[in-house]
């Protein structure tokens, strides 16, 4: 039974992000999917873009979610669900 390179410990790993501000690790020797890039700086092993994923993605609500719960803020619904 082969073993998927995502699985390997010995694998070389970037790290990738989208347009909402998602991570994922990726092989570096693999074409980088459509709608994500790689992230400048960071390759190594998969401890290496793991640590990189933890320490900066902090928030795993999409972009465009944290954008429309922010623009909520200060309007007259979002004051009152506030105060419940």
């Amino acid at each position: 039974m082969s073993t998927s390179c995502f699985d390997r410990e010995d694998e070389t790993f970037i790290v990738l992000v989208n347009h909402e501000d998602q991570y994922s690790i990726w092989p570096h020797w693999k074409a980088v999917p459509g709608g994500w890039k790689a992230v400048d700086g960071v390759k190594g092993d998969k401890k290496t873009a793991l640590d990189y994923v933890e320490k900066n993605w902090t928030d795993m609500r999409p972009k465009s979610l944290r954008d429309w719960m922010a623009a909520q803020e200060g309007t007259p619904a979002a004051e009152a669900a506030a105060l419940r």
